[in-house]
């Protein structure tokens, strides 16, 4: 009975870490509304969303007599994992691998053979995040048992407790691994060598391993969009054609218009489209006027909840805006943001700093501006000028 306590210990203590990892979540998959945004996925490669991993622990069991009643308790020992598996969907994924158990003080191994067909019930209840930081995935496990050269059928299922927290990156995740199977001992060659010989009975191995697995090619999943017209039927007479005709008549006569004052707005762009001292002008009342391109709108970056650096998308941004606007004398003002519907003020206050000063770097080391030119402003969560928390997790740049 001690090797049970001990299993089950270990479990509760994976399941008080992974649900203290959960407070770190933020939800980006849902809309204005608050509701989940859910797919359709488009269909991924081959061998997209695959993955290998491996998981070490200790296993414990139990053994039931002919009676039914349990006879002997396994002693903790080794716990082996080794699997390759591939997510179909965000929500449905299998795995085949080797589940190798020993008892405390044996030296051979009872080595397990299996398909789990894996389900992410997280995804299932609350959407597909590909930034979500945890997840619970049950599964139902089929495959042969092998113990002292006896190969039995083995059926049963576990939980998996993914952890992803975001400094891991995008391929790797942490997993708590917790399973069970019931295994058919026909012949009595079960771990209690006493009852050899005896009629039915079965071993229920278990155990708890912690592991990590690696990710192959795209590590995630696109959404499908796609717009279906909505066909209303409805009665269509004579006048009604008769004037759509006119209709599309002067639309033909305004669209003509226009062509007209585009070909005399490109005849006046002309005149600037080759000058050499790089002056950009705006089209302002009939005329193009000099400008100054660098102070133009300010650029905002959105971070994730939580979070101190940017998406690769938000990135990318940066780089447009960084090209575009600025150059290596451009003098600006970074400030940081974060939302106040979440977190404390003094931890919003750190986060912001955090945000701006990283935003910074970027521009310093990246993007060849002097430190001196840039401005650094914190408003925590002070300053939320957007109607929507995801909108205030930001840094924004301002020419100055």
């Amino acid at each position: 009975m001690k090797g049970i306590k001990i299993f089950f210990g270990a479990l509760a203590a994976a399941g008080l870490l992974l649900s203290v990892s959960a407070t770190a979540q933020e939800n980006a998959n849902r809309d204005a509304d608050g509701n989940v945004v859910r797919g359709p996925y488009e269909t991924n490669g081959f061998w997209d969303n695959t993955f290998i991993g491996a998981g070490i622990g200790v296993n414990t069991g139990i053994n039931t007599g002919n009676t039914g009643t349990v006879d002997y308790i396994i002693m903790p020992g080794l716990a082996l994992d080794l699997y390759a598996g591939k997510w179909f969907t965000p929500a449905v994924g299998a795995r085949v691998g080797y589940w190798g158990l020993t008892e405390a003080g044996f030296s051979a191994f009872q080595h397990n053979f299996s398909l789990d067909l894996l389900w992410d019930i997280t995804t299932t209840i609350d959407g597909y995040k590909e930034t979500r930081v945890w997840s619970w995935i049950p599964y139902f496990r089929t495959g042969f048992n092998l113990m002292n050269g006896n190969p039995a059928w083995a059926l049963g299922g576990g939980l998996i407790a993914k952890w992803h927290p975001s400094w891991l990156g995008e391929r790797w995740n942490i997993n708590f691994d917790g399973r069970g199977v019931l295994v058919p001992d026909k012949e009595g060659y079960g771990w209690n060598d006493s009852n050899a010989g005896a009629p039915a009975q079965i071993s229920i191995p278990m155990s708890l391993t912690i592991g990590v697995s690696y990710h192959f090619n795209k590590t995630g999943f696109d959404r499908h969009d796609s717009i279906t017209p909505t066909i209303i039927p409805v009665p269509f007479t004579l006048e009604d054609y008769n004037a759509l005709e006119e209709k599309v008549a002067e639309l033909e006569k305004e669209n003509a218009e226009l062509k007209d004052k585009v070909a005399a707005l490109e005849a006046e762009n002309e005149k600037y489209r080759n000058l050499a001292n790089g002056q950009t002008y705006e089209y302002v009342d009939g005329e193009f006027v000099a400008t100054d391109s660098a102070k133009g709108a300010p650029g905002v970056f959105y971070f994730d909840c939580g979070e101190a650096t940017l998406s690769n998308r938000e990135l990318a941004h940066l780089e447009f805006f960084a090209q575009s606007v600025l150059d290596s004398n451009s003098s600006v003002v970074v400030t940081g943001s974060a939302d106040k519907q979440t977190g404390t003020a003094r931890i919003n206050q750190k986060l912001s700093e955090k945000r701006a000063d990283y935003v910074k770097n970027i521009l310093v080391k990246k993007y060849g501006l002097s430190e001196d030119n840039i401005e650094i402003v914190a408003d925590g969560d002070k300053n939320n000028v957007f109607d929507t928390p995801a909108k205030n997790r930001c840094v924004t740049i301002r020419v100055k």
